[in-house]
């Protein structure tokens, strides 16, 4: 079986076992037989749709990916898969306000609460600088920008790390 996976998945792959596949930024121009693709990505062919903007759907990414496979990886325990070090109830008082899907699933790992209004904090992707830049002005200090794909690490890990990081050393901090 032939498979094809985007630059943003590459790294999934290999943390799953999986050794021969091809990289495309467009699956559907290539001759695989199946694509790994992120869940937002449109494809044509037959494709295996992953998220991985937190550390639960990479475990649960790579798991799947094992065992529709047949693979195994030395290299990574998905036990060693975990960044979430505090008490998320009491991230429950701290009301954020968030813009795009896969800040909402990390904000919501974190155990923050998603308003619409009245937030303690802004959380937006930095392609959003621009459209929101009134909104970043009239919150001040309480915003977060998080990098998107295109400026965050390549590897799952360490990208979920970043932004992880990132909102809790920001939005952790509240009196």
């Amino acid at each position: 079986m032939k498979i094809v996976t985007t630059p943003m998945c590459e790294d999934i792959l290999k943390l799953a076992g999986i050794k021969e596949f091809d990289t495309s930024s467009n699956p559907d121009s290539t001759n695989a037989d199946i694509a790994v693709v992120l869940s937002e990505t449109d494809t044509m062919m037959k494709s295996i749709k992953i998220k991985l903007n937190t550390f639960t759907q990479i475990k649960t990414s790579v798991k799947l990916l094992r065992e529709m496979f047949g693979t195994e990886s030395a290299e990574l325990d998905l036990r060693t898969i975990e960044y979430i070090k505090f008490d998320r109830s009491v991230n429950r008082n701290i009301k954020v306000k968030v813009y795009s899907n896969f800040l909402r699933d990390i904000v919501d790992d974190l155990g923050f609460t998603i308003v619409s209004e009245d937030p303690d904090y802004l959380v937006y992707p930095d392609y959003n600088r621009n459209v929101l830049s009134n909104e970043i002005v009239t919150m001040g200090d309480r915003v977060v920008e998080i990098p998107s794909h295109k400026n965050a690490p390549k590897d799952p890990i360490k990208r979920a790390e970043t932004r992880y990081k990132l909102m809790e050393k920001k939005l952790c901090t509240k009196p």
